[in-house]
């Protein structure tokens, strides 16, 4: 079964790639946008309020990026894959469902790994003088936020009905997630029905324990928001068994 997973993994790794479109757009992206707003940031003597975005909102939005990016084109691909039948001819193989799921997420894992470290090479000038971030605490938290949110990408794929429509849906749910997460205003300044409503997104816990990590808070401080996004990630996955549409 690992033997299979590897190889699947190593085979859809060298798949994305050979679509640059793809690969730029999830990895190298995220990684721009950082760059250049932080050397524009830089560029000018910030207010305050501007500085603590340059500190602590820019990495986590380019990070929230990496991993839309990633969720987009993981729907993208399941509903490519499904409509093709590719996905009836995988299950026909020797592989286990799970198996083969699973070697997409590892591959987006993989990927989103990459997108950080780049993000983190490219724009280490661009980090506040200071600030030293924990980057292993940082990519702990971003594997356990990019699972939680990849949950949420097959559910979108097991209901999208055709990749025409598969990265529109996505983008319409995640995006709006961006905006109420907290990440440019603070969940307790939205009215009560925007709060419930932020609270029941998983971007919200996301990007509370990356800022948190980001700062070097530690573990501790963030319990809540590890059991909101474990709660969802095991809630979407246990959706998506049950919806999950093979052709």
């Amino acid at each position: 079964m690992l033997r299979g997973l590897l190889r699947l993994t190593w085979i859809e790794t060298k798949i994305f790639l050979r679509e640059p479109m793809g690969a730029i757009g999830t990895i190298f992206v995220p990684v721009l946008v950082f760059v250049v707003a932080g050397r524009m940031i830089n560029s000018r003597a910030p207010a305050p309020s501007m500085s603590n975005f340059a500190r602590v909102g820019l990495p986590v939005m380019a990070t929230i990026l990496i991993v839309i990016s990633t969720v987009l084109s993981l729907v993208t691909i399941i509903s490519i894959y499904r409509e093709g039948g590719i996905l009836k001819r995988l299950r026909a193989t020797p592989l286990r469902p799970q198996t083969i799921l699973s070697a997409h997420v590892l591959v987006k894992l993989l990927l989103t790994a990459v997108s950080l470290l780049l993000m983190f090479v490219a724009g280490k000038r661009y980090i506040p003088a200071g600030v030293h971030p924990p980057m292993v605490s940082f990519a702990i938290a971003l594997a356990i936020s990019t699972l939680s949110l990849l949950s949420i990408g097959f559910v979108i794929a097991s209901i999208v009905p055709t990749a025409r429509f598969a990265q529109p849906i996505g983008a319409i749910v995640l995006y709006p997630m961006v905006g109420i997460s907290g990440l440019f205003v603070p969940v307790e300044a939205f009215p009560p029905a925007l709060r419930a409503l932020a609270h029941a997104s998983p971007m919200t816990y996301a990007v509370s324990l990356l800022q948190g990590m980001w700062v070097g808070d530690a573990w501790s401080a963030h319990v809540g928001d590890l059991g909101a996004l474990v709660g969802f990630f095991l809630l979407f996955t246990a959706v998506s068994a049950k919806v999950f549409r093979w052709e």
